[in-house]
């Protein structure tokens, strides 16, 4: 496993990389530990000198080849595969895409980007049953008392310096890591916010004259039958860099905080739902509501169901009466008759499919993301209301049953639900995504709540086709609907919740080995280490990043949907015993219990127990900022759909868990 150096400095014409001589650099690698066993990795250290008498500047190149065939790159969080660069482009969102050849925007056959875009430092590629690739430090430090550069490791001491980057290449057949760093060919700040190669500048490495550092890559080298075999290295990594969430609210402080602020500041009465987005004017103490009501997904049930069940955990019977009011909105007005399936969206008294994602579709439709996952959390509210306060809704089971009936109708054959289908015959319109998982996972819940197992085998063709298709492939794509089919952590959450019904349902081991391949996925965009965030309010705070999942590769924020998952990987660690999965779990608690206002403005707007969906933790994706035009890391806003993801995480089994042992 050869280690390939080149470099580009700060004064040179072009942005060509050569050979470390013509820069009057030298480079030495030394194994210092070697394999135990075939998915460990090799460890080098690397060493490298300025041998010039002048100080240098620009970004180091460190590229490890393998045997070309059929590559497909994993850098968590940012590359799956070749991002879907196989698939039509001409779409309104940009995200990274690999193409070979002089491929046109946004794809390329190479890409190099700072290490805080992806949630592990590691730079993967499974090609013909191998994984190879290199992971290292994804920060450097200067030490406090020399002032010596050195990679930052948990525990290391010493300043923040600069991020390190990581690469792929599709035609040298390379994954790589830089000393310093480049976003190229593009920078994608946003999937509509994309920015050309940037000159060299802050992002540089630079050594004095005779300067050396010393630095440890790990190399992975190992067989595999299908790209899942990437998930021991990034456990293998998570181990090396895992650092803990700063310390938050308790539980039930938590869930008191961020139920209350829904409950006194979203509700809106007139409309019987919350609103999508509440904005204070600090200086009149008034409110601005964004509504854009939807039925679920950010707003609608996705809402309704935590805010039940907080309100029965905590005896709040007015919070109650706000969720069993939105619920009993959407059951008795959103039909759409002529479908069969409820309307997706409602502005000024008017039902229909047109929410405000419908001018990003290709096809207009009923969405399978919204209404399967509407269905999925009216099952919830009712298996808490009967759980609690033994109270029966026969007519929301009644409801759902027909709608799944209908959505039953509407598979391809093979299994696959469709992710689009018509507003007047309910028919499947649009396939090729993953969307349709949340039909699935409704589907999975009934069957379980009702104890009927009459579609069993329909549901194991449809979970085998999700699995082989999707998963298997680590690729899933096509849950949210702003994204143009990206690779997205969002749609596993559906699938990971199939299977705890199913095999709840049947016992079958087989869906427990398919729900640890699907949460390892979700890991994968969940960042391992609390990346040093730069821009306030984040920065100001010591935010944490770790326990936190990346959306998708093309809206690369960190939010908090994927803490709605807490209830899964609790039921998984209690059928099989697995630390790595239970330390992760306590991660995605951790993070939620310390990413919101625990006081009035603690991130810099808002009352206590508000926060939004959108955490910036890389500089590279900040849009928002403060009145002064300073830039912030977070949006300034309430968004109840996030909080209620937190509050989902933990008002389920987990807060039975916590209570039962006090």
């Amino acid at each position: 496993m050869e280690l390939i150096f080149t470099a580009r400095s700060s004064w040179q014409e072009g942005t060509v990389y050569t050979e470390l001589d013509t820069h009057r650099l030298r480079a030495e690698v030394n194994v210092i530990a070697d394999k135990d066993k075939s998915e460990d990795p090799r460890q080098v250290q690397v060493t490298i000198e300025n041998e010039g008498n002048q100080r240098w500047s620009g970004v180091i190149h460190i590229e490890l080849g393998f045997d070309k065939h059929q590559p497909r790159f994993f850098l968590p969080a940012f590359m799956y595969g070749h991002n879907r660069g196989e698939a039509p482009q001409n779409v309104p969102n940009e995200f990274p895409r690999i193409r070979t050849g002089h491929p046109s925007r946004p794809s390329s056959p190479w890409w190099m980007v700072r290490s805080d875009r992806l949630s592990h430092p590691a730079a993967l590629v499974y090609d013909t049953g191998r994984i190879v690739g290199l992971s290292a430090s994804p920060y450097w430090l200067n030490n406090e008392h020399t002032g010596l550069k050195k990679p930052w490791y948990p525990g290391q001491k010493g300043n923040f310096l600069q991020y390190a980057g990581f690469t792929c290449s599709i035609e040298k057949g390379t994954v790589g890591y830089t000393l310093g760093y480049e976003n190229a060919p593009l920078l994608f700040i946003k999937s509509r916010l994309v920015h050309e190669r940037a000159p060299l500048a802050e992002n540089v490495f630079e050594l004095a004259a005779g300067e050396v550092v010393e630095f440890i890559m790990e190399l992975y080298d190992y067989e595999s039958s299908s790209p899942l075999g990437i998930n021991s290295a990034i456990e293998s990594i998570y181990k090396k860099y895992h650092e803990y969430p700063r310390r938050g609210s308790d539980i039930r402080k938590a869930v008191s905080d961020l139920s209350t602020a829904i409950r006194d500041y979203a509700w809106l009465p007139e409309d019987r739902h919350y609103s999508t987005f509440v904005y204070e004017d600090a200086e009149s103490g008034s409110y601005r509501y964004n509504k854009i009501i939807s039925i679920s997904w950010t707003n609608g049930m996705t809402i309704a169901a935590p805010m039940l069940i907080a309100a029965l955990r905590q005896n709040d019977e007015p919070m109650r009466q706000q969720a069993l009011s939105c619920i009993t909105n959407i059951i008795e007005n959103a039909m759409n008759p002529e479908s069969g399936l409820p309307y997706d969206a409602y502005q000024d008294g008017i039902w229909s499919i047109k929410g405000w994602w419908f001018d990003g579709m290709r096809t207009p439709g009923h969405s399978s993301y919204l209404v399967a996952q509407a269905m999925f959390y009216i099952l919830k509210c009712y298996d808490y209301e009967y759980r609690i306060l033994q109270n029966t809704h026969n007519e929301w089971l009644d409801y759902v049953k027909q709608v799944l009936i209908r959505l039953e109708h509407s598979k391809n054959a093979d299994g696959e639900y469709p992710t689009i289908l018509s507003e007047h015959t309910g028919a499947g319109l649009e396939y090729d995504a993953f969307s349709g998982a949340w039909c699935l996972a409704a589907k999975a819940y009934y069957s379980w709540l009702t104890n009927d197992s009459s579609d069993l085998e329909e549901m194991r063709r449809s979970e085998r086709h999700y699995y082989n298709v999707y998963v298997k492939q680590m690729e899933c794509y096509g849950a949210p609907l702003d994204a143009d089919k990206a690779v997205d952590s969002e749609g596993i959450l559906a699938y990971i919740k199939a299977l705890r019904f199913l095999h709840a349902l049947t016992g079958e081991e087989t869906f427990l080995d398919h729900m640890k391949d699907a949460i390892k996925y979700e890991f994968s965009f969940k960042f391992c280490y609390n990346s040093p965030v730069q821009i306030p309010p984040l920065s100001t705070l010591k935010w944490s990043s770790s326990g936190g999942s990346v959306t998708s590769v093309a809206n690369p924020h960190i939010h908090p949907m994927s803490s709605n998952l807490i209830d899964e990987l609790l039921y998984y660690v209690k059928q099989r015993k697995d630390d790595y999965i239970h330390q992760r779990m306590k991660d995605t608690v951790a993070w939620g219990c310390q990413t919101y206002n625990r006081m009035d403005n603690e991130y810099d707007f808002g009352k206590k127990g508000w926060m939004s969906e959108r955490f910036c933790h890389s500089q590279g994706l900040v849009t928002e900022t403060y009145a002064d035009g300073s830039p912030a890391s977070t949006w300034f806003c309430l968004m109840p759909w996030a909080s209620g993801s937190i509050i989902e995480g933990l008002v389920g089994d987990l807060w039975d868990d916590v209570n039962s042992t006090k």
